[in-house]
C-alpha cells in the first residue's frame, strides 16, 4: 500500500504520527570519568552518590552500557553523531567529528526542539559549536542552568545537555572518606599513595552526584515531570591503570540511569546491553522522529518502555590513542558473558597520562609507589607488568571472571570460541573501514625508558599548577 501524502509529509520532516502528542523533555547529564561500579546503584558500599541511587528508584538502572571508545574526545563524538570513531572521524582523542558527519541537535532541531549543551559536552567549546548546539556556555552551575530555564521559550521542547567535569583529574581535596578504609580493585597495589588518591576521586564523584541532584530539582521545578526523560550516564572509567584508555570494563562499562515518569517503571533493573552511540537514536525515537539513516547506533526505546528485554547481542569499542601519552590501539568484542580484546601493537608499551604526565594532578604520584613497590614486590611487579605489556589477544570469561583477570586466549578448550569471536570482530572492523591508524609515535617495550614513569615537575611550574580551580578537558 503507497504512503498517504500525510506520511511523506511527516517523513520529509524526521516526524511520525506519534510526534503530534507532546513531546517531552529531553534532559542528560554527564560525568566525566565515573566508572560505573562506583555508585551506589552499582552495589558500592563506599562512594556516596544519593542522588544517582535517587534516579534509580525513580527509574531503571541499566547493568550494561558501554561506550564507543574510553577517551573524552572519541566517545563524546560518537554520542553526538550514533557513529564508532572510525566512521565519525574521531578517533585518537583530542580530534573531531567530520563536518559531513551529522548531530543531534540538527536533528532534534528539524522537530521543533530547542537544544542546549552547558559544560562539558562535546570535547571543548569549539568542538560543541561543531555539533550545533542552539545555546551553550561552559558554565554548568545550577544557577546558571535555573537562569536559562527560567528565561527560554517555554513553548519549545527541549533538549539539554549538561556536563560536570567530574571526576577528571586533577581530584578534589580530601573531604569525607578516610584513605584507610578505601577497599582497592584487585588490579591496584596497594601503597598508601593509592589510597589517598582513591579517596580523593571518591570525592570527585560524590561532587558530581551534588550536581546531579540540582539538575534533577530544576527538571521537575521548570520542566513538565511527566513528559521528561532524564539521563545520567559518563563518557567512560576513571582514569586508573586499566580504566580510562583501556578495553576493560573498567573502562568501557559506565553507569547509565534513565527516569520518565509513566513511561518508565520505577526502581527497574534491565541487563540489555546498550551503548553510547544508541543515544542519539534513542532521543530522536523519544521526541517522536526519526533517526538519520546508515548510522551504527539503535533506539532502545522500548527497553525504557518495558516492551523488551534486550537490546543488542554483542558490543564493539575501538581505541586509538591519546597523543604521545597513549599510543597503543585497541579494538574488542564483547558478548554477555565473553570478551575477546585484540592489541594490534603488542610490541608497544601501554602508557597513558597516569605514567608519562610530569603533571602530578594526573596520577604520577601513586603511580611511583606502584613502580617502587615492584622493585621488591612480586605481586606489585606483576601488576605493573601487565599495566605496560599486553599480549596480541586477551580473552575473558566475564561471568567467572568479572574483574578479567584469567586470559584465556592461550586454552586449548576456548580455540574454537577464540576463532569465532576474532572473526565477528575482524569483519566489524572491515565494515567500519577501520584503518587501525597508529597516531604518534610509540613507546616500544624494547626501549626501557617506555617502562619506567617520568620525573615530576616541580609543584610550582606551569604545567603542574594546570587545573587549580577549573578543570582542563583531556
Amino acid at each position: 500500500m503507497k504512503p498517504s501524502i500525510l506520511a511523506v509529509i511527516l517523513s520529509s520532516f524526521c516526524l511520525s504520527p506519534a510526534s503530534f502528542a507532546v513531546p517531552p523533555s529531553l534532559v542528560v547529564f554527564l560525568s566525566d570519568d565515573h566508572g560505573q561500579l562506583d555508585s551506589t546503584p552499582y552495589g558500592s558500599k563506599e562512594v556516596r552518590t544519593p542522588n544517582m541511587q535517587r534516579l534509580a528508584d525513580a527509574g531503571m538502572t541499566f547493568t550494561h552500557a558501554f561506550i564507543a571508545s574510553p577517551s573524552c574526545a572519541p566517545s563524546r563524538a560518537a554520542m553526538l553523531t550514533g557513529l564508532m570513531p572510525a566512521r565519525n572521524g574521531a578517533e585518537n582523542n583530542h580530534t573531531f567529528k567530520r563536518d559531513d558527519v551529522a548531530s543531534l541537535p540538527e536533528v532534534l532541531r528539524q522537530l521543533g526542539y530547542q537544544t542546549a549543551a552547558f559544560g562539558k559536552v562535546a570535547h571543548g567549546g569549539k568542538d560543541v559549536q561543531r555539533h550545533g548546539f542552539d545555546v551553550l556556555a561552559e558554565q554548568h552551575d545550577a544557577a546558571f542552568v535555573e537562569k536559562f530555564l527560567k528565561e527560554r521559550d517555554a513553548a519549545k521542547p527541549l533538549c539539554l545537555f549538561v556536563g560536570t567535569h567530574e571526576p577528571h583529574v586533577p581530584w578534589a581535596k580530601l573531604e569525607g572518606y578516610d584513605p584507610a578504609k578505601v577497599t582497592l580493585p584487585p588490579k591496584f597495589v596497594d601503597t598508601p599513595e593509592t589510597r589517598e588518591s582513591r579517596a580523593r576521586y571518591y570525592t570527585d564523584v560524590t561532587t558530581a552526584d551534588t550536581q546531579l541532584g540540582e539538575l534533577m530539582d530544576l527538571a521537575k521545578k521548570y520542566l513538565v515531570p511527566a513528559n521528561t526523560l532524564f539521563l545520567y550516564t559518563s563518557d567512560h572509567g576513571g582514569q586508573w591503570p586499566f580504566g580510562k584508555w583501556n578495553l576493560y570494563d573498567a573502562g568501557a562499562r559506565v553507569p547509565f540511569l534513565a527516569a520518565w515518569l509513566g513511561v518508565i517503571k520505577p526502581g527497574t533493573r534491565t541487563d540489555a546491553m546498550i551503548q553510547w552511540i544508541d543515544l542519539l537514536p534513542t532521543l530522536i525515537d523519544a521526541a517522536g522522529g526519526k533517526a538519520p539513516e546508515g548510522i551504527d547506533g539503535l533506539s532502545f526505546l522500548p527497553v525504557l518502555r518495558g516492551e523488551s528485554t534486550t537490546h543488542r547481542n554483542v558490543i564493539f569499542t575501538t581505541h586509538s590513542g591519546d597523543g604521545s601519552m597513549n599510543v597503543y590501539p585497541i579494538r574488542a568484542i564483547r558478548t554477555a558473558d565473553w570478551k575477546l580484546i585484540l592489541n594490534l601493537h603488542p610490541e608497544f608499551a601501554h602508557t597513558t597520562h597516569i605514567d608519562k604526565s610530569p603533571n602530578i594532578r594526573s596520577g604520577l604520584p601513586y603511580w611511583t609507589s606502584w613502580f617502587n613497590k615492584a622493585q621488591t614486590d612480586p605481586e606489585a611487579a606483576a601488576i605493573v607488568k601487565r599495566y605496560h605489556e599486553r599480549p596480541a589477544v586477551e580473552l575473558y570469561d566475564l561471568h567467572a571472571d568479572p574483574a578479567e583477570l584469567n586470559n584465556l586466549a592461550a586454552e586449548p578448550a576456548q580455540s574454537i570460541r577464540m576463532k569465532e569471536l576474532r572473526a565477528q570482530l575482524e569483519t566489524w572492523m572491515r565494515g567500519q573501514s577501520d584503518q587501525q591508524t597508529v597516531f604518534s609515535a610509540p613507546h616500544l617495550l624494547t626501549d626501557p625508558a617506555s617502562t619506567r614513569p617520568v620525573a615530576p615537575e616541580a609543584p610550582d611550574t606551569p604545567s603542574a599548577k594546570k587545573g587549580k580551580g577549573k578543570k582542563n578537558a583531556k
